[in-house]
């Protein structure tokens, strides 16, 4: 992983943005989808923003992320998004990780790690492998605890129901 140093302004707004990502991912939470929510912010702005509808859409690729990215691609008419950043509640699993690399994303900064699927520094690392041709500026860790506990909440309500 890459930390960048300290900055008082750009931690207030990965916070902020961070904030967003996480009203998303108590979007999916409500909605009985696992809890992860993604903004795309460009210019200090959100162009793009998603939840997990994996289970509504019956779509194994309809993740918080691949959903933040076709909002953003579509609001910019680009494909690609250098000076974007990806907020993310979750550490992106592969497939969207690769998507981060294929899009050319400039940052992405998630708040908890995915030790059993992420791709970005917890079990993989396709976010800066040297053998892509991009490599994506990796911050990890804003609103960790908030978002693990969101995730622990849900999963212990699905084990509830599974033992009624």
């Amino acid at each position: 992983m890459t930390t960048s140093p300290p900055d008082i302004f750009s931690e207030t707004a990965d916070y902020r943005f961070m904030l967003q990502a996480f009203l998303e991912a108590e979007k999916a939470f409500e909605a009985g989808e696992v809890p992860v929510g993604a903004v795309i912010v460009h210019n200090n702005r959100i162009i793009g923003r998603g939840h997990n509808q994996v289970e509504l859409l019956s779509d194994a690729t309809a993740h918080a992320e691949m959903i933040a990215l076709s909002a953003a691609f579509h609001h910019l008419g680009e494909k690609y998004l250098p000076d974007s950043t990806l907020y993310v509640t979750l550490e992106p699993c592969p497939m969207c990780a690769g998507a981060l690399v294929w899009a050319k994303i400039g940052r992405l900064v998630f708040g908890a790690q995915d030790e059993k699927a992420g791709a970005c520094g917890s079990i993989f690392n396709i976010a800066q492998h040297s053998a892509l041709n991009h490599r994506i500026e990796v911050i990890q860790g804003v609103m960790e605890q908030e978002c693990e506990s969101l995730m622990r909440r849900f999963f212990e309500g699905l084990r509830g129901k599974n033992n009624q």
